[in-house]
């Protein structure tokens, strides 16, 4: 009953804050001025659930696909695709987890 209790009040609390009036167009201001900061530049909530939700699941989808990715070693390198396996498995949610901004939908890194 006590985890159910802590359970309820950490989702109330976090719904409370999530319903919060948000001030995010004056907070959204970048004072540097620059355009690559302030054109799709992520929300204060949009943070919080990354952070919260995202970045969690996200890590734990890495650490399974490292499990998943050597279960299936013997069986992709008979079929010569481990690269493929490993991107799909390892490197993608990897990259979504580590790489990407807090509360961007899309990585920010890119090799040229």
């Amino acid at each position: 009953m006590k985890l159910f209790r802590s359970t309820a009040v950490v989702l109330a609390l976090t719904t409370g804050l999530l319903a919060l009036p948000a001030q995010a167009e004056v907070a959204q201001q970048n004072s540097s001025g620059d355009p690559m900061y302030t054109a799709n530049a992520p929300k204060g909530y949009a943070m919080f659930g990354d952070l919260v939700i995202a970045r969690p699941l996200l890590i734990g989808a890495t650490a399974l696909g490292v499990v998943a990715f050597v279960v299936s070693l013997p069986f992709t390198a008979l079929g010569g695709n481990v690269g493929e396996a490993g991107q799909a498995l390892v490197v993608e949610p990897g990259t979504a987890a580590f790489v990407r901004c807090l509360g961007c939908t899309s990585s920010g890194y890119k090799r040229d």
